[in-house]
């Protein structure tokens, strides 16, 4: 089979709109939760959330355009274009039988959660006639934001989304692999987007008693693995990869970030919304995703944790780290302590960080976790505080998503030959 690089990257994140902001912040070990400025929240149990800040859709998209547009598309557009610059590729001088080569795959959860909302509002607030916005369904459904990634820059080739809730995107990053490395494409833009922090969204997962209420210091509250935790800071944002056949790269003459060499999919098949106590989907996963790409436990220098701060999901996934790697003092860190959970999207940009962890050899700390829960299984290295510069030649990035969706990705450090 084909061997399949990352070439390219674009984010917009609670922690930067670029993928440079981004990553100085999360080396910074910075927070990005504050109040949430969408929306009144004086009636809702958490006030809270990272938020995008400093976003305005005008300078990225004709004014014309915005319109048609729920804003979880907006941020797919704006992180799939910086990711597409970012690896030096100019479609519109391509001819269109290379563009038939090229295509697209992209997670939401939620889509366009945002416009479904402010239509039902308007719809009831009225006098009941069915006065719909003619965008309504484009802007909503889920698939939308590939589909117009593909017509903005005019690819031909595969196109679909992944929904599986907040294992969306890195579902969607192994899609786009096995696409490339089967043949079936040369290039894939790939990676997922959310728009979520609404007064449904919120209320919704606050109702599942998943969010903390930690209102009094929010820029604490993501805490994976603290015995204190009390729930998930809800965050927002997209994450963009171009993933690339290898000589396709090397014949352009692309910079490549890392090496993608594994995916791994499985199912808790175990609750609606909890994950089990003993991680075997989380193990299931993570062991397919090593099987995939070849390697042993032993080689995995760092696992990109789900680790949403969650009591049973931090300590179920834990117990898979621990089936799996045993004694191998693998180092564990969780980003969402600083970039809150972006859902659907968290994949994508935690795939991010996975890439350029491998790429410039330095493995993003913890922050917030003072005390670990004691039931963190023992031996395990959990990194915490400090970002640290250590030797990183292969990354796992897990996902796990409500429904017991299990998806775990392989990424190492690119050796020419």
């Amino acid at each position: 089979m084909k061997r399949v690089v990352v070439t390219g990257l674009g984010a917009l994140t609670p922690l930067g709109n670029t993928v440079d902001e981004f990553w100085k912040n999360i080396l910074a070990g910075k927070s990005g939760a504050g109040p949430i400025t969408k929306f009144d929240t004086s009636k809702f149990k958490t006030h809270f959330a990272c938020e995008v800040r400093g976003f305005n859709a005008e300078e990225f998209i004709d004014k014309k355009e915005i319109k048609k547009y729920d804003t979880f598309t907006q941020y797919a557009i704006v992180a799939s274009d910086e990711a597409i610059r970012d690896a030096g590729l100019d479609f519109s001088q391509m001819s269109e039988v290379d563009r038939y080569e090229v295509g697209v795959i992209w997670g939401s959860g939620n889509g366009g959660i945002t416009t479904f909302e402010e239509q039902l509002r308007e719809f009831h607030g009225g006098d009941g006639t069915p006065r719909f916005n003619p965008f309504f369904i484009p802007k909503m459904i889920v698939d939308i934001a590939a589909g117009v990634i593909s017509i903005r820059h005019k690819l031909h080739g595969p196109n679909y989304c992944t929904v599986s809730a907040c294992a969306s995107s890195n579902n969607a990053l192994i899609a786009a692999f096995d696409t490339i490395r089967l043949g079936k494409a040369t290039i894939m833009i790939a990676g997922g987007s959310e728009a979520a922090i609404t007064h449904s969204s919120v209320g919704g997962f606050s109702s599942a008693q998943a969010l903390s209420k930690r209102n009094d210091d929010p820029e604490t509250a993501s805490r994976p693995f603290d015995k204190d935790r009390d729930g998930f800071v809800m965050g927002e944002g997209a994450g963009a990869l171009v993933l690339e056949e290898l000589e396709h790269a090397k014949k352009r003459g692309a910079t490549i970030y890392a090496e993608m060499i594994g995916g791994g999919m499985a199912a808790d098949a175990y609750h609606l919304t909890g994950t089990p106590p003993d991680g075997l989907g989380a193990y299931l996963g993570m062991s397919k995703a090593l099987a995939d790409g070849g390697v042993s436990p032993e080689q995995i220098d760092y696992v990109n944790a789900h680790a949403t701060s969650t009591g049973l999901g931090d300590m179920s996934e834990l117990n898979g780290i621990k089936r799996l790697f045993g004694d191998h003092p693998v180092v564990i860190g969780a980003t969402k302590s600083m970039t809150g959970h972006l859902l659907g999207a968290a994949g994508a940009v935690e795939s991010i960080v996975s890439v350029l962890a491998v790429k410039h050899d330095v493995i993003p700390g913890t922050i917030n976790t003072q005390n670990l829960d004691e039931a963190v299984p023992d031996g395990l290295n959990i990194i915490l505080g400090e970002s640290k510069s250590q030797t990183v030649n292969y990354v796992l990035n897990n996902t796990f998503g409500f429904g017991g969706h299990v998806a775990s990705s392989v990424f190492r450090k690119y050796i020419e030959d």
